[in-house]
């Protein structure tokens, strides 16, 4: 099993930063393919960004390209997501996800374990 907890969620003014943190625990072997998702209130969970096991390739969703940026230390077991020139609609719950797999992965159904979330509220 591997544990995921995030960290590093507020509330932030739009156009503001916000950086989140992911640690893992346990059987960190198997989270290798690691991704960002949120969930806005009323809507599905979404993906917002992916990276591979050895880091060397990222994926984003188009809305926040050139916005976000997520990083990983395997050697800490640790994922970020750097949140730049934050939007009102960046505002929702921020899930980080962990797969077996070694690339990126859009689909939710691909990540075995999940952490419990941290909220972002942008305002404006």
């Amino acid at each position: 099993q591997v544990q995921l907890v995030e960290s590093g969620g507020g509330l932030v003014q739009a156009g503001g930063s916000l950086r989140l943190s992911c640690a893992a625990s346990g059987r960190t072997s198997s989270s290798r393919g690691m991704g960002w998702f949120r969930q806005a209130p009323g809507k599905e969970r979404e993906f917002v960004a992916g990276i591979t096991w050895t880091g060397g390739n990222t994926d984003y969703t188009g809305s926040v390209k050139g916005r976000f940026a997520i990083s990983r230390d395997n050697a800490k077991n640790t994922v970020w997501l750097q949140m730049n020139s934050l939007k009102r609609e960046d505002t929702g719950v921020y899930f980080c996800a962990a797969g077996t797999f070694v690339g990126t992965e859009r689909d939710q159904s691909r990540y075995a374990y999940w952490g419990q979330g941290t909220q972002v509220t942008v305002s404006s």
